[in-house]
């Protein structure tokens, strides 16, 4: 598993041109709501749920986005599936990601989520799973720009929230044409546009290439927010400059620390952060998160699904680990619940925030 560092304490606020392009200058504004700060949660599918995203909005973030919805199933499932994929709806900083192949399906369950509450819809062109692509969704949308734009119109038309764009630079080096599309959305009405520094066929391996972002933001007039490799304030600094974005938006580089985002724009704004929990109120941050994950999913299945999240914040304190290996395979949730409170009290502080 892929550790995630925490930021060394340095203070950033010496560092040169640190009021990057976009972030710390502008908040980015979509339709009639301000996304204050630019730095956004990115969808990953078994990580953003209701509770996870519940943990980051607690520290603060401009927008979080949900698990990515499969349009057709959501608009043809049972009430009670619908009840499990709780989407937030109603909170001005969360949006909805919709996915899908055909335009009808895209536009009722673009209907279906505003219906019941969603501000923002976005729709999904990026996600590079061979399950999405061989059925013709998700980036492999790339590849056919025209049926691409048909899904567009028809979620734009569909609905009076917001409608938002998530892709990635094209299917493979031969095939970047990210700019084209993101110029012709801007024209059917799409107001924002994240891209992943990634063609499809990179999938996540090499290095996000945040430079050539910047010929999508040269070629639109909305708002454009970078995605890739962005884990830090430096990497946020980098990603903005190179890409000439309006905003980050950060993936994998939260699992573990949902104040990192809070992090990210105050230091890239050039303040110290001072949030970063320690001790005691570290243990009320994972036992906060553990509670509403059995609370929303139920004791058996929220056991399970809380287990990579309880990793990934035990593998950055002292001692973490010998606690995370005590609950993984516990099924009571009351045990592990025992086990984290009598266990947080022993472990050291973030490995990072101690060196």
């Amino acid at each position: 598993m892929e550790q995630v560092k925490l930021l060394p304490k340095t203070c950033l606020c010496c560092t040169p041109d640190i009021t990057a392009q976009g972030l710390g200058n502008l908040p980015v504004t979509v339709g009639n709501l301000t996304l204050d700060p630019p730095v956004f949660l990115a969808p990953l599918a078994g990580i953003t749920d209701l509770p996870f995203r519940k943990a980051v909005l607690r520290f603060g973030a401009g927008l979080v986005v949900s698990e990515m919805v499969a349009s057709q199933e959501m608009v043809q499932a049972k009430p009670s599936t619908r009840a499990r994929a709780e989407l937030g709806f109603g909170n001005d900083r969360t949006s909805v990601q919709i996915a899908g192949r055909e335009a009808y399906w895209m536009a009722e369950c673009a209907k279906l989520v505003a219906d019941r509450g969603a501000r923002i819809v976005d729709i999904n062109m990026g996600c590079p799973a061979k399950k999405v692509t061989t059925g013709y969704s998700g980036s492999a949308l790339m590849k056919d720009p025209d049926h691409a734009l048909t899904l567009i119109d028809a979620v734009v038309g569909a609905v009076e929230v917001p409608v938002t764009l998530k892709m990635r630079l094209g299917w493979d080096d031969d095939c970047l044409n990210a700019a084209d599309i993101a110029k012709r959305a801007e024209e059917a009405g799409v107001q924002m546009i994240t891209i992943h520094g990634r063609t499809r066929c990179q999938f996540y391996k090499g290095a996000a290439d945040w430079g050539a972002i910047s010929a999508v933001k040269a070629a639109v007039n909305i708002p454009v927010i970078a995605n890739g490799d962005i884990t830090d304030s430096h990497s946020a600094i980098q990603a903005l400059k190179l890409s000439k974005s309006d905003g980050v938006m950060v993936g994998r580089g939260a699992q573990g620390q949902p104040w990192v985002l809070a992090q990210i724009a105050a230091e890239v704004s050039g303040k110290t952060y001072t949030r970063v929990p320690q001790g005691s109120d570290l243990a009320d941050v994972i036992l906060t998160h553990y509670e509403d994950m059995i609370r929303f999913y139920g004791p058996e299945l929220g056991v399970r699904n809380a287990r990579k999240h309880l990793t990934w914040y035990l593998e950055l304190l002292e001692g973490g680990m010998e606690l995370r290996n005590l609950i993984i395979r516990e099924r009571d949730a009351n045990v592990v619940m025992r086990h984290l409170i009598d266990g947080l009290k022993n472990c050291g502080p973030l490995i990072e925030a101690a060196a």
